[in-house]
């Protein structure tokens, strides 16, 4: 079905790239071959890195007369496997396309190439008095990578996910073909939305050469909260009533004292609270201070009401960055405290979320293995970790296989999903067809084939 990549091709991307933005044998680091924490791993023939939207059309039109498959990376940090190249062939790198390229102040937006780190994003926006509010875990990760996931974050509860924030892609097709899809404009109804089918395709459909993304103005007044409760139910149950108290928090993050302590090991440095079993941080923001100060009373008034033992005003900069920068570190801590780990990153209904962690302990005693977890209580996106620590390696594929096996089963039962803003790729194929079934994957077969009829992006991922 694919060509081999040969002597031959090697010379026209050279020629295509300059000899040392194409990388062949020893030249290419075993870290292509995988992703932050899939285990699925695979070396690719040669690695290509491109600093143009030309180049990447250049490349692909040698792929697609050759049957090549090729296989698009940002930073790498994905968990599920969709940056590793599983049938060989290229892997195109899109770092060197890291320029932030204009700012549009009178239409709020800010046009990107892929390799724009998400926190270049962010320290650019608030420079210029903006906010880009998609704002996922990993501040390294790519806007290409966050854009082909369709990322959510932290914000999600007020702001939503990368989806509503952009406005034009510019893509180069299999063949090699550039066209641009969507606009500058806030509102579309000119036929199909193709962007949006490009938003969350895990580059298996095209590849992202630039985006248009919209800004909001930046929030003068933000405040946070972090509430301990005595038991994981009693934090999860408050989510709903806070959301219905018709204050709408930035952020509703919920975490265990166990996560809380990996991270205080992992970065060194002390959580302002460590005495409770759950916790909820909340986030307020907002153009005056009056009205996030009355925001934040109110959530903190209906907490103590049903059950919180205690509010922490989180509202100097000291306390902000130890709360945060322990939230953010959460998966490399829990990562640094096991030998080995794989993530079930489901969204279920906000009000079964308890039932839903409820069940991941069941099944930690059940099968006596480290199931940690945190999330995004605002919208259900739930991180959940299946730890291998001292397990065999037989024993180890088989748990997690049947932890696996029984999580999705029970999102599914709860209304739920298999991925809140992580995808599919490689590893959580089957899950997904478990999931929709025939006709859903027949249908994405059937995009999948107008877009790439040689099916050489990205092949062997999401169904």
């Amino acid at each position: 079905m694919y060509n081999k990549v040969t002597d031959a091709d090697i010379a026209a991307l050279k020629a295509i790239l300059g000899n040392k933005n194409v990388l062949v044998g020893d030249e290419i680091s075993p870290d292509y071959s995988h992703d932050e924490l899939s285990g699925v791993e695979k070396m690719p023939e040669t690695v290509v890195k491109v600093s143009s939207t030309e180049e990447i059309s250049a490349v692909m039109k040698l792929a697609y007369s050759r049957s090549i498959p090729v296989t698009v990376r940002g930073s790498g940090t994905g968990l599920v496997g969709a940056a590793v190249p599983v049938m060989g062939g290229i892997l195109m790198e899109t770092l060197k396309m890291n320029k932030i390229l204009s700012l549009d102040s009178d239409n709020l937006t800010v046009t990107v190439q892929p390799g724009v780190l998400l926190m270049e994003l962010a320290e650019f926006a608030e420079q210029h008095d903006f906010l880009y509010p998609p704002d996922p875990g990993e501040k390294s990760a790519t806007v290409g990578g966050n854009i082909s996931t369709n990322a959510g974050g932290m914000r999600a509860v007020k702001y939503g996910v990368t989806r509503d924030y952009v406005r034009s892609l510019t893509v180069v097709m299999p063949n090699g073909e550039v066209i641009t899809l969507g606009g500058k404009v806030a509102k579309n109804s000119s036929g199909y939305s193709l962007k949006d089918l490009v938003i969350g395709s895990e580059g298996t459909l095209c590849i992202i050469s630039e985006a248009v993304l919209k800004l909001v103005p930046l929030p003068k007044h933000s405040i946070s909260l972090l509430v301990p409760f005595c038991n994981m139910k009693s934090a999860i149950e408050a989510v709903p009533k806070i959301i219905c108290s018709k204050v709408i928090p930035t952020a509703i993050e919920y975490m265990s004292r166990d996560t809380i302590l990996f991270s205080e090991d992992y970065l060194g440095k002390k959580f302002p609270d460590t005495k409770s079993d759950a916790y909820i941080l909340l986030t307020f923001d907002g153009s005056t201070k009056e009205q996030v100060d009355k925001d934040m009373e109110i959530v903190a008034d209906l907490c103590l009401e049903i059950g919180a033992t205690d509010v922490y005003i989180v509202d100097t900069d000291e306390r902000k960055k130890a709360v945060w920068s322990a939230r953010g570190a959460f998966l490399e801590a829990i990562k640094a405290s096991t030998t080995e780990m794989d993530e079930c990153d489901v969204v279920v209904p906000v009000n079964k979320i308890d039932e839903f962690i409820k069940y991941t302990h069941e099944l930690a005693e059940i099968h006596n293995v480290r199931i940690p977890s945190f999330g995004h209580a605002g919208d259900g996106n739930l991180h959940v970790y299946i730890c291998r620590d001292k397990l065999s390696k037989t024993k180890w594929e088989r748990t997690l296989s049947l932890c696996f096996d029984s999580m999705y089963k029970k999102a599914r039962e709860l209304g739920g999903l298999v991925s809140g803003e992580h995808g599919i790729g490689y590893v959580k194929k089957s899950y997904l067809k478990y999931q929709y079934g025939d006709v859903h994957v027949a249908i994405m077969e059937g995009i999948k084939k107008v877009f790439d009829e040689k099916n050489i992006l990205n092949p062997g991922k999401i169904y």
